[in-house]
């Protein structure tokens, strides 16, 4: 996929903004604290994606929304620790997303819907599983072509060794 917007990160007006996608893997944090040290070093903003799984709640009516007020809560959950990571390293707090769908397909809309979206951060797995599921499609020749550019931080990365390159 490429963009068919241009992007207005750094245009008078507008505020580049670094994308994390939040989840429940222990490298996370990697791509959350890289971002935050990051964005206090080039004065960018921090957004915060987490993507719900739309599938799991499209059942029968009430046990559907319960379902998704419950991932809804555990997103936050999610959210919630990362935001503070990012206002104890910025001062600032991140912009926070919630959406519900495949992660690939919600990070790209997202990209595509906000063009001051200037880079996009993620964390590579360190156990045998291999990488993660949006860094193995980025490295895939079948992959979608991304409108912006992303960092992979090696997930095994300390805050000294974060804080050395960002």
């Amino acid at each position: 996929m490429s963009s068919s917007r241009r992007r207005t990160a750094y245009e008078p007006g507008h505020r580049a903004k670094f994308l994390v996608v939040v989840d429940e893997t222990a490298e996370c944090d990697r791509a959350v604290y890289f971002a935050a040290r990051r964005a206090l070093r080039t004065g960018v903003g921090v957004t915060l994606l987490c993507v719900i799984s739309s599938a799991e709640f499209q059942t029968w009516l009430g046990v559907g929304e319960a379902l998704k007020a419950e991932a809804e809560d555990d997103a936050n959950s999610l959210l919630d620790e990362a935001e503070v990571c990012v206002r104890s390293v910025t001062g600032a707090a991140p912009e926070r997303i919630i959406r519900a769908g495949l992660a690939s397909e919600e990070v790209l809309r997202l990209i595509e819907e906000d063009t001051d979206i200037a880079l996009l951060v993620l964390a590579a797995g360190t156990d045998s599983s291999g990488p993660g599921p949006l860094v193995s499609l980025l490295a895939s020749s079948s992959g979608p072509v991304f409108p912006i550019p992303v960092a992979i931080v090696p997930g095994g990365l300390s805050d000294g060794e974060i804080d050395a390159v960002a």
